[in-house]
């Protein structure tokens, strides 16, 4: 059964291969585009996979994913025919890196735990990084990230070299500190210093998840979800008794958003 899939697995990731090519050949936009074009591509599709993920959508998962291996297909098809790589050479990298970084499964190497796993992992990681040159326990952390996963990341990069908070309480006591200094710039009316202590004290705040066990990108997904939910609401509570938002003073305003809460928590 297992042979069966991958066969057919086989079978279509050499027929999307060979249409990507195809357009390459064949098709005005698709010969206009880039690598840095399709990167960009790539990671607008790998948002929506996200998204259809989350809403466990098993259609729109098939959909998405779909359209992210195009993609990733994509780029391959472009590195193939410059000359710089090939989508078998990013095959066998991908599951050579796999092969590599499970040794308990590929080497014979005794790991009883999750945990453990992740453990070795890690460290395998951490020393493909120093063979490959990397000078910080920092290299590596990709600038294109969304900002609020890099400083995490690098965050978590540096608790692993030896440096971090104590714990979250000390995370927060760093975000007041922080905070204090954007209220001392905005009293010097220095308006570069301050968003420059904005940003001190987001990267500081992006990193109080993970001590409690959680991950800073879907905790703030989940409170702008939240945010939009609420918002919402109280469009509707408006809307219902006549009014527009923005001819609301700021005291109506917050009346009509603790009842939209109120709302909420009634549900």
């Amino acid at each position: 059964m297992a042979s069966d899939s991958s066969e057919r697995a086989a079978r279509e990731f050499s027929r999307l291969s060979a249409i990507l090519g195809e357009l390459r050949q064949r098709c005005p936009w698709d010969r206009e585009q880039t690598l840095a074009g399709l990167g960009r591509h790539l990671l607008e599709e790998a948002y929506e996979t996200l998204d259809a993920v989350e809403r466990d959508d098993a259609a729109a998962i098939v959909d998405e994913l779909g359209d992210v291996i195009a993609q990733a297909l994509a780029i391959g098809v472009i590195g193939e025919e410059a000359g710089r790589f090939s989508v078998a050479d990013v095959m066998r990298s991908a599951a050579d890196k796999l092969v590599r970084r499970h040794p308990h499964v590929y080497a014979g190497e005794d790991v009883q735990t999750a945990a453990e796993v992740v453990e070795n992992w890690e460290r395998i990681k951490r020393d493909e990084r120093q063979r490959a040159g990397a000078k910080s326990a920092l290299d590596g952390v990709a600038k294109a990230l969304p900002a609020t996963a890099r400083a995490e990341k690098l965050g978590t990069r540096a608790r692993q070299a030896g440096m971090d908070w104590r714990d979250i309480h000390a995370v927060l006591a760093k975000v007041r500190e922080e905070m204090d200094e954007v209220e001392g710039a905005l009293a010097a009316d220095d308006l570069d210093s301050a968003a420059a202590e904005i940003g001190d004290m987001m990267l500081a705040l992006a990193n109080a998840p993970r001590f409690i066990g959680y991950r800073a990108e879907e905790t703030l997904r989940r409170a702008c979800d939240k945010f939009v939910a609420r918002f919402v609401r109280v469009e509707a509570i408006a809307a219902a008794r006549g009014r527009e938002l923005r001819d609301l003073s700021p005291a109506e305003l917050d009346a009509l958003w603790n009842a939209a809460k109120r709302a909420a928590d009634r549900e």
